[in-house]
């Protein structure tokens, strides 16, 4: 008899990237609803899991550490799938969620040390990006000052840091404007950022020992049989079937076409704080289906 669980929780932010909570208050939210396997996947940042490793052992929770990798995207969107979901555009982004559940953040790797490395220019490239950005939305009128929107990020500063100075500056009423007006993907004040391609990512996560899933696919545009066709030629050893912007019918796709070709699949909330969603945890998922390194 399938077995279904609801103690993993496998993406979620701190204020260590986009997120709105200390990696401190988010164990504890962690905790308190119920998750036993928790894994912090900053976005680019690595920075985090120290103190989190940390804070999940004094809770009794078991972490995983992780990162929320901004990658290139591995195929164009498909027209067909627009316009069924009823977007003119696609992401101009992949993002590849990598854990390394052997890893343990307080020793010593060198593994660990070349892969830190590697991902670091991409972390760094965020803040080129975000001031670049900033000149923008000056340019467009609104007095934003670069350094007040740093103060609002613990590491790996993002759209939602600057998104929030503009609400605060009155130029704004909420996250979703402020992205749907200025900062999404071609709108007036994006600007792309440095990004690795999905095999480079890959490749580099397997070196250093750990294993990937595809985030949230149901944003790029790509049709199930194509999207999963790819990840198992690109190496990718699972697929978020089990987010929590996909809808029953698209998780169970995901999750019987992965069977289909010997992939796992993953669970995430993609809790970025109070503001975003009440709460992490609660993603029901086939315990049998996670990554044995997981279970």
């Amino acid at each position: 008899m399938m077995q279904w669980s609801e103690h993993y929780d496998l993406h979620g932010h701190s204020t260590h990237s986009d997120g709105e909570l200390s990696v401190s208050q988010l164990a504890q939210k962690i905790k308190d609803e119920g998750v036993n396997v928790w894994a912090l996947t900053d976005h680019d940042v690595i920075s985090g899991w120290s103190e989190a490793s940390e804070e999940a052992k004094q809770r009794g929770v078991r972490f995983i550490p992780g990162v929320e990798i901004t990658c290139i995207p591995g195929l164009p969107a498909e027209a067909i799938v627009l316009e069924k979901e009823g977007r003119d555009r696609s992401t101009t982004s992949w993002h590849l969620l990598a854990y390394f559940p052997h890893h343990e953040p307080n020793m010593e790797s060198v593994s660990m040390t070349a892969f830190s490395n590697w991902l670091e220019p991409f972390a760094e490239g965020r803040i080129r990006i975000m001031k670049r950005m900033v000149e923008k939305v000056n340019e467009l009128g609104m007095e934003i000052a670069f350094e007040d929107v740093m103060a609002r990020s613990g590491g790996a500063v993002g759209r939602p840091h600057l998104a929030k100075e503009m609400i605060e500056k009155g130029y704004a009423n909420s996250v979703q404007q402020v992205f749907d007006e200025w900062l999404g993907d071609g709108c007036p004040a994006h600007v792309e950022k440095i990004k690795p391609s999905i095999i480079e990512a890959v490749k580099a996560v397997h070196a250093a020992g750990g294993i990937c899933s595809l985030a949230h696919p149901i944003y790029y545009g790509i049709a199930t049989d194509n999207l999963l066709s790819y990840i198992k030629n690109a190496g990718i050893d699972a697929v978020e079937a089990f987010h929590r912007s996909h809808p029953d019918k698209y998780r169970i796709e995901l999750w019987q076409g992965a069977q289909k070709l010997g992939l796992k699949v993953t669970c995430g909330s993609d809790y970025h704080g109070p503001s975003y969603q009440a709460r992490p945890g609660h993603m029901s998922v086939p315990s049998s289906s996670l990554p044995e390194q997981i279970i």
